[in-house]
């Protein structure tokens, strides 16, 4: 790992860090402590979703254009802003316009820095570099929140003014690590005039692998993430009766999979095609929403239901960790040369509108209607096998298989051409 790589590694755990001080906290923030009532909460969170729809379109774009870094830091100080302010607004119009930046800087960061990865690592070391990014970022939100947690006074306005601060803080101390990397050159929209003609989105849409890649990743997303806080912990509380305290040991359990799964995992995927891996996903959490279904719609004992349910988010764990070193390096090398950054930055998009739908949906149907609740999402599950398969057939075995690439070399986003060329 260069030097480079290891303050993109250091970057992505601050920024995880700082996030994990506010983000579980946000809603009582608002709600209670500022006492701006549930519905301007609830705007919040959905400025959040509605400001990285806006910006991540244009920010792709950017990131050819400059690279990764200068687009990079620009968020970081945006995001700056909006954590800062967002600790000392009093009205809703001030709490909804730093969380907009907030939540416009945030979007930002994921597609620069996996962007940052992407030039600074090669097909044989991307793998493990998007594991351990992913390994940093579940255990800097777990301290972040682990702290932040006992940080907070709910009968204090000052003490959360702290967390923004610390969170603020975060982010500023991640500008003074990043101007310290030294990027390998890169291509930008000058050096590749080909690689975008006839436009960038155009092309990308053009391009069969990553439209199916994004399909895929949407029902990813919707599946799993999109149901973490909101209709899967609906469906748990209503359905299978699991306390509070239950369903923060669920979450814990998750993250702490992640952490002590996420390189064993990464030796086995490694050597396997990458859409087998994920097919494979889809099939292990397809087992974790049937064990969700027998929490809440069982006939056993209610610590066999609080059993079953934290079981459920440490399959989602594991399918996490195998996720972790497959799906991000398949949108670099689906990406021709200079094109990383739009690529990461689609992809970002299909994840955000994903974590805006999956609440909106699972939350209503888990809270209330539990048994087409399991059922659909279990569909779900299996949706993402057939659609990996089916992924499968459109990549090449470099694509599928990148430990190919080390006997010849490949176009990106093509077909494998010999090595004597």
């Amino acid at each position: 790992m260069g030097a480079a790589m290891r303050r993109i590694h250091v970057g992505n755990a601050l920024s995880a860090f700082g996030l994990g001080f506010t983000v579980p906290y946000l809603y009582v923030y608002v709600a209670q402590v500022r006492g701006l009532g549930a519905m301007t909460a609830g705007l919040v969170l959905a400025v959040f979703a509605v400001a990285a729809l806006v910006v991540l379109p244009f920010a792709g774009r950017a990131i050819v254009r400059r690279g990764p870094l200068p687009v990079l830091l620009a968020a970081l100080l945006t995001a700056a802003l909006g954590a800062l302010s967002l600790g000392i607004a009093s009205s809703a119009a001030a709490v909804l316009v730093s969380a907009s930046l907030l939540g416009a800087g945030q979007a930002v960061m994921q597609p620069a820095l996996a962007t940052m990865i992407v030039d600074c690592s090669s097909a044989d070391t991307r793998s493990r570099a998007f594991a351990m990014q992913f390994f940093l970022q579940n255990l800097g939100l777990g301290v972040g929140g682990l702290i932040g947690g006992h940080l907070v006074d709910t009968t204090s306005a000052a003490s959360f003014t702290v967390l923004f601060a610390i969170e603020a803080a975060m982010f500023l101390l991640l500008v003074v690590v990043m101007v310290t990397v030294r990027m390998p050159r890169a291509p930008r929209i000058e050096d590749a005039p080909k690689a975008l003609g006839g436009g960038s989105w155009k092309q990308l849409l053009g391009n069969r692998a990553m439209v199916q890649l994004c399909v895929l990743g949407f029902v990813l997303f919707f599946a799993c993430y999109g149901q973490f806080e909101s209709g899967l912990s609906a469906y748990g509380v209503e359905a299978a009766g699991i306390s509070t305290s239950a369903l923060g040991t669920a979450l814990a359990a998750n993250t702490l999979v992640i952490v002590i799964a996420q390189f064993a995992v990464l030796r086995f995927v490694e050597r396997r095609r990458r859409s087998r891996v994920i097919a494979a996903v889809g099939l292990i959490w397809a087992v974790a929403w049937a064990v969700a279904g027998y929490a809440g719609l069982g006939h056993g004992s209610q610590e066999m239901a609080t059993a079953a349910f934290v079981s459920t988010y440490a399959l989602f764990g594991l399918g996490e960790a195998m996720l972790s070193p497959t799906v991000a390096p398949l949108v670099a090398d689906l990406a021709p040369e200079g094109m990383a950054g739009q690529y990461n930055s689609a992809f970002a998009l299909v994840k955000q509108l994903a974590l805006a739908v999956g609440p909106a949906v699972g939350g209503p149907l888990g809270a209330s209607l539990h048994a087409p609740y399991i059922v659909a999402f279990l569909v779900f599950s299996l949706g993402i096998t057939v659609l990996a398969v089916r992924l499968g057939r459109q990549l090449t075995d470099v694509q599928d298989q990148p430990w190919l690439g080390k006997s010849r070399v490949v176009a990106r986003g093509g077909a494998p051409v010999s090595a004597d060329v």
